[in-house]
């Protein structure tokens, strides 16, 4: 996708929560109801951080080969500094230990902020959470925390990933939350936010009538989440 969203739009999206990002989507019915978005084997490490809205910077990556020759991490910052933004950098990984893997840390992530990145998305581990979190305005989601960085490498850029079944390619549009991560596809990106007010409207007047003291049995359409 290109980066066709304004400033505003943007804006827009980073006051709403993924949930109701994801419910605005299934209005659209551009794509079916279980694909789109990462289960719930990735984490979000900053749950105080609000949403989190970017475009994809995608790349492969291995921590766990020992002498494994890559392309360096150059190449990505390259890839991230001529990118839409704000960025997410997606890291795949694809080495052979994913539970022993480790992506970034403290140095990596402050270079990626400085180059325009918003957050990282990984199927792999992270690390220096303290470090991270002072750092302010930088969220990882991932697979979970490590200790060391092993041998870390870059093998790719560019090119399409999968982070937990979810079907990642240049330039996407991702938002994320506490909730998760949901990828807002291009034929409604600029209406999404618009949609999800409307969510939130009927649903707040779902749960008026739920809270009313009339409320004994319910009649209207039926309740999910």
């Amino acid at each position: 996708m290109l980066a066709t969203l304004s400033f505003e739009q943007i804006g827009a999206l980073c006051r709403i929560d993924s949930p109701t990002i994801s419910n605005a989507i299934e209005r659209f019915k551009v794509r079916p109801r279980v694909n789109g978005y990462v289960g719930f084997d990735i984490r979000c490490i900053f749950p105080e951080l609000p949403p989190t809205v970017g475009y994809a910077v995608t790349c492969t990556v291995d921590s766990t080969t020992e002498g494994r020759q890559g392309i360096g991490f150059q190449r990505l910052y390259e890839l991230l500094t001529n990118a839409p933004k704000p960025a997410i950098v997606v890291m795949q990984d694809v080495g052979p230990d994913r539970l022993h893997s480790c992506h970034a840390g403290e140095i990596m992530s402050t270079t990626m902020k400085r180059l325009g990145a918003v957050g990282i998305l990984t199927d792999g581990g992270l690390r220096d959470v303290r470090e991270v979190r002072v750092l302010g305005g930088f969220q990882y989601f991932c697979a979970g925390l490590v200790v060391s960085h092993g041998n870390p490498i870059c093998v790719s850029v560019g090119d399409d990933v999968t982070i937990s079944g979810m079907r990642v390619t240049m330039g996407d549009l991702l938002h994320g939350d506490v909730n998760g991560v949901v990828h807002i596809p291009d034929e409604c990106a600029g209406q999404v936010a618009d949609a999800a007010y409307r969510v939130w409207a009927e649903e707040g007047e779902t749960l008026r009538r739920i809270a009313s003291p009339e409320f004994v049995s319910f009649s209207g359409p039926e309740i999910k989440h």
